[in-house]
């Protein structure tokens, strides 16, 4: 009773014994509450059906909700290291590996031979498989985390590696408009034993495109 009597209230000193008992209660009830935090607010750990709404909370601008579990925790993981260090390398790496994609950066005083001003080369390795509207995503994500001024190309390399001896059917060359259209790359088919092969279509997106996609 005691422990009663000194409990915090919000209550003026007039309440009344019914006010008093319904303050008593309700405080009862919210200790029986096990507080959600930090794990609420860890992309690793926490619920699933919460992620939307962390992803919200982080400013994530490019959410898909029909992507696999992992895919949406690192988004939201990776979501406040991209805004801190947009139009940084590292950024591009970030936003890159946050659709489950290896990167590799390299800007234009890196080529060989240099390329124009303020323009860089991603490369996404893609080790698993390729779902339609994938690289629309990858250029949204790619364009939130560059600088204004800069353009990009993009180089998609889909990579399969396998035993020895290799045998392979690939698919013709790929246009621009068969990218834009279909959001996907063609279904390969492969051998049975495959030792290693990337197919990699490059395509170059100037800022009005970025700006263009949906």
């Amino acid at each position: 009773m005691s422990d009663d009597a000194s409990r915090p209230s919000l209550l003026p000193a007039n309440s009344s014994a019914l006010e008093r008992a319904l303050d008593l209660g309700f405080a009862r009830l919210l200790e029986r509450i096990d507080p959600p935090f930090p794990e609420l607010m860890n992309a690793g750990q926490t619920p699933s059906s919460f992620l939307p709404y962390l992803a919200a909370d982080r400013g994530v601008s490019e959410w898909d909700a029909a992507a696999s579990d992992l895919e949406k925790r690192l988004t939201v993981s990776l979501s406040w290291q991209i805004q801190r260090q947009a139009g940084t390398r590292q950024a591009l790496n970030r936003a890159v590996e946050s659709l489950g994609f290896t990167p590799h950066v390299t800007a234009w005083y890196e080529q060989q031979p240099s390329a124009h001003p303020y323009t860089f080369d991603v490369q996404a390795i893609i080790g698993q498989g390729w779902a339609s509207g994938d690289h629309t995503r990858l250029i949204q994500r790619i364009n939130a985390a560059k600088s204004e001024r800069d353009q990009a190309t993009i180089t998609v390399v889909h990579q399969t590696r396998g035993g020895l001896g290799a045998a392979a059917a690939l698919h013709g060359p790929l246009s621009d408009g068969e990218l834009v259209l279909c959001g996907a790359l063609p279904v390969l088919e492969f051998g049975a034993r495959l030792i290693s092969i990337g197919i990699s279509q490059r395509y170059t997106i100037n800022d009005y495109d970025l700006r263009a996609q949906p």
